[in-house]
């Protein structure tokens, strides 16, 4: 004969059981708050891989061919002054990144590889990120 449970013994009944409910649920909770930590540092990343294209295509515009200014008035990019000046801003700032001069435009192009902190759980250990920030000689 099955003995009745009594209140103080009605945990026993499923000791040493998980739920499969509460096994998708916390992993669920997992994801999300892994999407939500790493995703911000994502969009954190990528505002400074753009800070960091900007400031070094305005570096870069800053390598103007003084002789033909002061010839003419006409402003003209110093191409390899300028790729050497991007350069030596993105080296600084410790980020790795491609410069192109078009015309009288300096483009650079910033990638970086970001770990992730909760995603990798689930198999995500890391994404890259781009910037990208274009300048032009100004007068000033």
């Amino acid at each position: 004969m099955k003995r009745p449970r009594t209140w103080r013994g009605w945990w026993r009944a499923d000791e040493g059981q998980v739920s499969a409910f509460v096994v998708v649920l916390v992993t669920g909770i997992l994801v999300l708050a892994g999407l939500t930590l790493d995703g911000g540092l994502a969009l954190a990343a990528k505002v400074r891989a753009s800070g960091q294209a900007e400031a070094a295509a305005r570096a870069g515009a800053q390598a103007i061919d003084l002789t033909a200014y002061r010839a003419t008035g006409t402003l003209r990019l110093v191409p390899a002054q300028a790729v050497a000046n991007a350069q030596a801003h993105l080296a600084a700032e410790g980020a790795t990144g491609t410069v192109t001069i078009t015309d009288d435009t300096v483009t650079v192009t910033v990638t970086a590889v970001h770990p992730t902190q909760l995603l990798g759980l689930v198999g995500i250990t890391s994404f890259s990120v781009h910037g990208q920030g274009s300048a032009h000689p100004q007068r000033g």
